[in-house]
C-alpha cells in the first residue's frame, strides 16, 4: 500500500459515513476514468502496450491501493491453475468440469476466511474473485469448445471458442482488467482479444460508410466519451443517494429496536428502504464500472446498419428501473446481475444438458446450488434462496390462474381493468423481494429471523397463503371454469396465452422456462420432472430384477441350464 493513501479516506469516512475502504473502492472507479482514457490512446498496433498498461493498472488496485498482497497470490493461483489444466487437458471432456470444481473449491476457501473474519465492510480478495470464477470457468468452456467440431457448436460456443491458446501477457491482462476487477462486469476471453486486437470494431460491409462510428485520427475504437460519462453520471447519482440514505437505511436499522409508536407499516417501510439503499450501492458501482469499460471501448456492440447508432451495451450488468419497476419475480431478478445470469445460463445450466436434450430437473438444481455456492456461506444467503423458490411458485401460479382475466380473451391484449392487476403485483413483488433479501444483507441466521420477525413475516404469510390456496384442486378447477366460460362467451377456446407463461423479463438472458440468478422459472414442474426420473429408475431396476430368475440368475441362463440337465439325463439313460 502506497504510504498514507488511507489517511483521506479515514477523514471522509466520518463525515459521510462510508467505511474507507467503500470509499476507496468508489475512488478506484473514479480513477479508472482517466486510466481508461490514457489505455485507449496507446497505439491499435501495439496490444502488448495495452497488456502492460492493464496489468500495471491491476496491480496497483490491488498493491497500492488496497495491500491486497493475499489477494495477488489467490488471483496468482487461480490463474495458473486454470490455464495449466487448459494446457495439459485441452481435449478431455472433463477439463472444464476439473477447472469449475477449483475454481470453485479456492474460492470457497477465501468466502470463508471472510465469514470468519466477520466484517462485511471490509474490502477483500473475494468480490474480484467472484468475477474471476466466472472468467475463468468459461475460459475453460471456450477452450474445450475450441476442440470440437462445428456442428457441435451453437452460435454462441463459436463466438466464444478459443482455437489457440492466448499468450501469457495476452491471459494476464484477461485476468488483471483494471476498469472490472474488482466488481467486475466479467466477460469472455474473446470478447476481451477482439478489443485488443481492434477485430471488434470491424464494421460490416452491409452498412454504409457515411453511418460507419466516427474515430480520432487512425483509432478503431469509436468515440465513448459521452456515453461513458453518463454512466459516470448516473453512478454518482446512486452513490450520492446511497451515502446520504445509509445513515437511516444501513442494514442496522433492521436489528435495531423501532421508535417507539413504530407500527406495521413504519416497519415494512423501513425495510423496503434498507433493500433500496443496498441496491443503490450495487447500482453505483455497476454504472461507474461499466462506464470505464466503455471509455476503454470494451462495452462497444455493435452499430446499427439504418440509424448508424453505436450499442454501448456490451458489459451492462444492470438496469435499475427494470428492478424498481418489477412486477414479476422473474423481471426483478434478471434485470438484476445480469452478467452473472449469463454465467449461469451459458456455462452452467446449458452445459450440464447432454446434446440433443432439453434442460430439466438436474439443469435447474445444478444451477440453484452453483448459484447459492457462488454467493459464499452466510446463512442469510440460503434463507433467501429457498424462500425464492417459494415465491417464484406462488408468482407463477397468480401469473397464470389470475392475469388472464385482465386480458382479453380474444385478442390477449390488457383491459382497461388490467392497470390495476399491474399496480399489485408491482406491490407485492417489491414488498416480498424487501423482505426475501433482508437476510442478503445482515447475513447471520439470528439477525435475519430478528428482522423478519419485526415485521411480522408478513411474506411468509401472504406466500403461504397463496400456496395453500392454489395447492387446492377445488380452487383450480373453480378458476379453470370460470375463465372457460369466459373464453367460451368471447367465442374461442381457452388457450394459454404467451404473455402468462414467457414473463422472463430477463433482458434477453434465458428463456421463461431457463432459471434466472439460479431460481427455477417453474420449482412445481421441476419437481414434478425429479419425481417422474425417480420412477423412471424404479421402473427400469424393477425390470432388470424381472430378468433374473428366483436365485440371482438371468433367466435365458437358467434356460440353458435346464436344457443341459435334459441331454445329461437323456445320456445317462
Amino acid at each position: 500500500m502506497l504510504p498514507y493513501i488511507n489517511k483521506p479516506f479515514e477523514l471522509l469516512s466520518g463525515a459521510v459515513g462510508a467505511s474507507p475502504d467503500e470509499l476507496k473502492l468508489i475512488f478506484s472507479f473514479l480513477l479508472s476514468y482517466p486510466l481508461a482514457g490514457l489505455l485507449k490512446r496507446v497505439p491499435d498496433a501495439r496490444p502488448e502496450y495495452k497488456n502492460l498498461f492493464i496489468i500495471s493498472g491491476g496491480l496497483f488496485y490491488l498493491v497500492g491501493l488496497f495491500s491486497l498482497w493475499t489477494g495477488v497470490r489467490t488471483i496468482f493461483i487461480a490463474s495458473t491453475g486454470t490455464y495449466a489444466l487448459a494446457y495439459y487437458l485441452r481435449t478431455s471432456p472433463y477439463m472444464p468440469w476439473i477447472a469449475f470444481v477449483f475454481l470453485m473449491s479456492h474460492m470457497a476457501v477465501s468466502q470463508l476466511t471472510r465469514q470468519f473474519a466477520d466484517n462485511p465492510a471490509a474490502i477483500d480478495i473475494t468480490g474480484a474473485q467472484m468475477v474471476l470464477v466466472m472468467k475463468l470457468s468459461a475460459f475453460a468452456w471456450n477452450v474445450a469448445d475450441g476442440t470440437l467440431p462445428e456442428d457441435q457448436l451453437s452460435d454462441f460456443q463459436k463466438s466464444r471458442r478459443i482455437i489457440k491458446l492466448p499468450s501469457f501477457l495476452d491471459y494476464a491482462s484477461y485476468v488483471l482488467f483494471f476498469p472490472s476487477l474488482l466488481t467486475g462486469p466479467a466477460f469472455d476471453y474473446n470478447e476481451f482479444r477482439g478489443w485488443i486486437d481492434c477485430t471488434m470494431f470491424d464494421v460490416p460491409a452491409n452498412i454504409d460508410p457515411a453511418k460507419k462510428p466516427p474515430t480520432r485520427k487512425k483509432r478503431r475504437i469509436p468515440r465513448s466519451g459521452t456515453p461513458a460519462m453518463l454512466k459516470l453520471a448516473s453512478g454518482l447519482t446512486w452513490v450520492f443517494l446511497f451515502l446520504n440514505l445509509n445513515r437511516w437505511y444501513s442494514g442496522d436499522a433492521l436489528l435495531s429496536d423501532p421508535p417507539a409508536g413504530a407500527g406495521f407499516l413504519r416497519r415494512v417501510f423501513t425495510m423496503h428502504m434498507v433493500g433500496f439503499t443496498t441496491r443503490a450501492k450495487y447500482y453505483g458501482v455497476w454504472f461507474m464500472a461499466e462506464g470505464s469499460c466503455i471509455l476503454a471501448g470494451l462495452g462497444y456492440n455493435g452499430v446499427d446498419p439504418v440509424t448508424g447508432k453505436v450499442s454501448w451495451n456490451r458489459l451492462q450488468n444492470i438496469s435499475p428501473w427494470g428492478v424498481e419497476l418489477a412486477q414479476n419475480c422473474r423481471a426483478y431478478l434478471g434485470h438484476w446481475n445480469m452478467n452473472t445470469n449469463k454465467w449461469l445460463r451459458y456455462y452452467i445450466y446449458l452445459r450440464v444438458t447432454p446434446r440433443n436434450r432439453k434442460p430439466g430437473f438436474r439443469a435447474s438444481m445444478a444451477t440453484f446450488v452453483t448459484s447459492a455456492f457462488w454467493h459464499g456461506f452466510y446463512p442469510g444467503y440460503y434463507l433467501t434462496f429457498v424462500f425464492a423458490s417459494f415465491v417464484q411458485q406462488t408468482a407463477k401460479n397468480f401469473r397464470r390462474n389470475v392475469r388472464p382475466f385482465f386480458l382479453d380473451p380474444v385478442t390477449q391484449k390488457p383491459l382497461p381493468s388490467k392497470k390495476y392487476y399491474d399496480f399489485a403485483s408491482w406491490l407485492a413483488t417489491q414488498l416480498t423481494f424487501s423482505f426475501l433479501v433482508a437476510p442478503f444483507i445482515v447475513l447471520r441466521l439470528d439477525a435475519s429471523l430478528l428482522a423478519w420477525q419485526r415485521v411480522y413475516y408478513y411474506a411468509i404469510g401472504t406466500t403461504g397463503a397463496g400456496t395453500v390456496l392454489f395447492a387446492w384442486p377445488a380452487v383450480r378447477a373453480e378458476l379453470r371454469r370460470r375463465l372457460e366460460e369466459r373464453t367460451r362467451e368471447a367465442g374461442v377456446r381457452l388457450q394459454r396465452s404467451a404473455s402468462t407463461d414467457s414473463l422472463s423479463g430477463a433482458g434477453g438472458v434465458g428463456g421463461a422456462q431457463e432459471p434466472v440468478l439460479g431460481l427455477s422459472a417453474d420449482p412445481a414442474r421441476d419437481l414434478d420432472e425429479a419425481f417422474q426420473e425417480i420412477r423412471e429408475e424404479v421402473e427400469k431396476a424393477q425390470a432388470r430384477l424381472k430378468e433374473l430368475g428366483h436365485d440371482g440368475a438371468p433367466a435365458h441362463a437358467q434356460a440353458v441350464a435346464a436344457a443341459l440337465e435334459i441331454e445329461g439325463k437323456k445320456k445317462e439313460s
